[in-house]
């Protein structure tokens, strides 16, 4: 006889509250497998595929999408039929043992079990139900793995069966997409002739809005109302002061220059600022740290994990690369190029983007010079990096154009005074305009 289960919304990590509904990946009546994806949720940190840990046939949904549902609000209910022992241990079991955080996936509490088959009057067999994320292309399976490929062609009416996969073995990619939709575009454009919109421009998902009498509302909610929550807090709670300097990163241009000469993973001007950075913490490690007003204590933090922001379709992010202090330029090249790409593809983990230390803002991506950043709470101070750009500067005594940056600092007056921020910054500038002095921290 076949017991209905209540799959409720886990906490997914870091103490998040809510969640919305992005995407349901499976429908009433659709047989699902133990473990396998049921939604896909976008928290405050990333967006997430939710998996159930029961197999069996869904009864119920609760929630449509773009509802926004409480950690603990019922997902879905499942129907799972009498446990059967299982053919390897000749025990019983009934679920996954795959627990969420802050969410146990046991059927009672007091057991966890796996369920490996059905009751015939639920499920023929679980091997029946489709692949997690996978749709159907003719009689196989649709190859697209990241949730924002699927909502990106979900939200423009792309039929995803229609394309062929540029990655490993098919495999669909965000950029097959954007080609589509610009391939698409174009075609409107020559019987419309209008103008052809440049794959920046390309419609993605949006927040709903509200208009009425000329003035629109966006509700700030997801990524958006996390970052309008959490610079507020910053505002209110951290007495900020902000320092700046110009520096002359003619000399460093001219080392990435010669490091990207040969052969090997070409380094980036952000990676060689990181490496500044972590020297210039392990210097003045007053600014590695966090306040804690309860207990009035500063907390001094040894590893350095450093956030750095990045700007995407979803919203601001920073994610954190761990242990910065202990990589060289090379790795955390590396790490920044990964941990950049599954922020522009949507699959950020909140372990990805929690727990950093000290924040790198380069918004001279931006074209711009400089700016007051807020810190990243509960941080305590976070280094700006503006354009860098020929200025007429003094240099050996001569004026020469030169490759200038302007280079600012922003930080909790309370973990440290001007001396302490004036040194750390007088260091990162210095090592701007002479990278060898880096050599004396090897």
């Amino acid at each position: 006889m076949a017991q209905v289960l209540e799959f409720k919304l886990p906490d997914l990590g870091e103490g998040l509250t809510e969640a919305e509904i992005v995407r349901w990946l499976v429908q009433v009546g659709d047989v699902v497998a133990i473990d396998q994806p049921v939604v896909e949720v976008e928290t405050a940190k990333a967006m997430v595929e939710v998996p159930c840990p029961y197999g069996g046939v869904v009864t119920a949904r609760f929630g449509e999408e773009g509802t926004e549902l409480p950690v603990g609000a019922p997902l879905l209910t499942v129907a799972v039929g009498a446990p059967a022992a299982d053919p390897e241990t000749g025990t019983e079991t009934e679920g996954s043992g795959n627990v969420l955080v802050g969410y146990g996936t046991g059927a009672p509490p007091a057991r966890r079990r796996r369920v490996r088959r059905m009751a015939a009057d639920v499920v023929t067999s679980v091997a029946d139900a489709p692949a997690a994320g996978t749709g159907s292309r003719g009689d196989g399976p649709v190859p697209v793995i990241s949730p924002l490929v699927r909502r990106l062609a979900r939200e423009n009416g792309l039929e995803l069966r229609e394309l062929t996969g540029s990655g490993r073995d098919g495999l669909i990619l965000r950029a097959d997409v954007e080609k589509a939709l610009r391939a698409a575009a174009a075609q409107e454009a020559t019987a419309q002739e209008a103008t052809l919109l440049p794959p920046a421009t390309l419609p993605t998902a949006t927040t709903t809005t509200t208009s009425t009498d000329g003035v629109t509302r966006t509700p700030l909610r997801g990524i958006r109302g996390a970052v309008a929550d959490k610079l507020s807090r910053s505002r209110r709670e951290i007495p900020d002061a902000t320092c700046w300097v110009d520096a002359d990163a003619t000399e460093l241009m001219r080392a990435r220059a010669a490091m990207n000469a040969v052969a090997g993973p070409k380094i980036s001007v952000l990676a060689l600022l990181a490496r500044i950075c972590t020297a210039a913490l392990n210097r003045y490690p007053d600014l590695n740290s966090s306040v804690d007003m309860d207990a009035r204590e500063v907390i001094r933090f040894d590893r350095v994990h450093l956030g750095f922001a990045a700007q995407t379709e979803r919203g601001l992010v920073v994610p954190v690369v761990r242990d910065a202090h202990t990589r060289d330029a090379e790795a955390l090249n590396a790490e920044f190029a990964r941990l950049t790409e599954a922020a522009r593809a949507g699959t950020l983990t909140p372990g990805d983007l929690t727990g950093g230390t000290f924040t790198l803002n380069n918004y001279g991506v931006f074209g711009v010079d400089g700016s007051t950043p807020i810190i990243n709470h509960p941080e305590a101070a976070m280094l700006g990096v503006g354009r860098i750009v020929p200025k007429p500067w003094v240099h050996e005594g001569e004026l020469a154009v030169r490759q200038v940056v302007q280079l600012s600092l922003t930080f909790d007056h309370r973990v440290c005074d001007g001396g302490t921020a004036g040194g750390f910054l007088r260091y990162v500038a210095d090592c701007v305009e002479q990278p060898a002095m880096l050599l004396r921290n090897l």
